[in-house]
């Protein structure tokens, strides 16, 4: 008969975290798929388990999900887990998942902490509706065609980045999102956990000097009238006239408007065309 994988959440920082069901499945299983042993051999120390492990990263997901599952379909049970969190969620195993449906393998899922969600309830932000996007690429390319898509953006957005990377996503986030209220968790359900909220152009520079640990930072989504008590869409294309007034190139007024109002500048832009002379040349953002 073949086995089963569980897919285990484990702890993202407070080992404390762990689940009952979660340490019965590691004790229980007959091996487990680890992105990075080293860090999961921690966890099962400091708990005293003792089980045959395989590591199971990007790198060499293909070759080993094979292996993988053949030892599940021999009969034994695998526990995947990363270094923290869910496996899946920006972490590797969506391949090992995908390879045990075409296989018809019995998968379980053994729910643990996550920190995105994490972050979402200490921030202060809007939860009701929001989405995940994970890290950015480093591909530039790919990374602005991502902030492009979520320009118009309602739903509040959660993103993680590493410290070295931080400074350069937040002014990107100042380019396309403007000036919003954001709030930035690090070291999560550890000893120095905190959670900041402040402007974007405020987080640029606090940690122009540098950050350390990991970070999820949660931005509030694209604001409308109805949700801005301080400006209405005539307001910002008012405030953006002005600038053109004063000189400024039509895409650059509309996207200096964008950052005080928090409308999208291509709204911004749309609207101001339309109030032109018709004939007027006009340069798209």
């Amino acid at each position: 008969m073949s086995g089963k994988l569980y897919i285990v959440g484990t702890p993202i920082g407070n080992l404390e975290d762990i689940t009952l069901r979660a340490l019965k499945t590691l004790q229980t299983v007959d091996f487990i798929a680890a992105e990075d042993t080293r860090v999961t051999s921690k966890l099962l120390n400091h708990f005293n388990i003792k089980k045959p492990m395989t590591s199971y990263f990007e790198h060499n997901k293909h070759e080993k999900g094979n292996i993988i599952c053949q030892k599940i379909q021999s009969g034994e049970n695998c526990a995947l887990v990363s270094d923290a969190g869910m496996p899946l969620i920006s972490d590797p195993g969506e391949e090992l998942v995908k390879q045990c449906y075409n296989l018809k393998i019995d998968i379980k899922v053994v729910p643990g902490p996550n920190a995105a969600i994490s972050a979402l309830c200490l921030s202060g932000i809007s939860s009701g509706r929001f989405t995940f996007e994970g890290f950015l690429s480093k591909n530039k390319k790919n990374r602005v065609n991502h902030l492009k898509l979520l320009e118009n953006e309602h739903r509040t957005m959660i993103f993680y980045e590493s410290p070295h990377k931080l400074l350069s996503t937040l002014k990107d986030f100042y380019n396309f999102f403007g000036d919003r209220q954001i709030a930035i968790a690090r070291e999560l359900t550890k000893i120095h956990e905190e959670v900041k909220t402040m402007a974007i152009s405020e987080a640029i520079d606090f940690y122009s000097n540098g950050a350390k640990g990991e970070f999820v930072i949660i931005v509030p989504g694209a604001t409308t009238s109805t949700e801005n008590p301080n400006y209405s869409i005539d307001k910002a294309v008012e405030i953006a006239l002005n600038y053109e007034k004063d000189g400024e190139a039509k895409p650059i007024a509309a996207k200096k408007a964008s950052k005080i109002t928090g409308f999208n500048k291509s709204e911004i832009y749309k609207i101001m065309s339309k109030q032109q002379t018709k004939g007027t040349k006009s340069t798209p953002i």
